[in-house]
């Protein structure tokens, strides 16, 4: 079994950068794909960003891409999304996701999910 626990979100203004990060444990002995999606109230889980087993293959969504990046250490089990000039509508629950398959941005094709951790984007 695999768990991934979220962190770094918070309440944040217009223009700033955050970094959430996600911890993978259990069983760590085999690489995953890693992923993030957000959900914003009332809109489906959207696809924010993906990385491949050693890190040199990331994909980003449109809305996020020159503002967020993804990136991940593996000594540490560790994937990051560095989000910066965060809009309001960046507002959402942040997801951290594994895949034992390949980069996707289909939530469906991803094993293990987070718990999340709460973005607010506000003046």
């Amino acid at each position: 079994q695999v768990q991934l626990v979220e962190s770094g979100g918070g309440l944040v203004q217009p223009g700033d950068s955050l970094t959430l990060s996600c911890v993978e444990s259990g069983r760590t002995g085999i690489r995953h794909i890693m992923a993030w999606f957000r959900q914003a109230p009332g809109k489906d889980r959207e696809f924010v960003a993906a990385i491949n087993r050693s890190g040199n293959t990331k994909e980003h969504a449109v809305a996020v891409r020159g503002r967020f990046t993804i990136s991940r250490d593996n000594s540490k089990n560790t994937v990051n999304l560095l989000m910066t000039k965060l809009k309001p509508d960046d507002t959402a629950i942040y997801f951290c996701a594994s895949s034992t398959e390949f980069i996707s941005r289909d939530p469906r094709d991803y094993n293990y999910w987070g718990q999340g951790t709460q973005v607010t984007v506000s003046s």
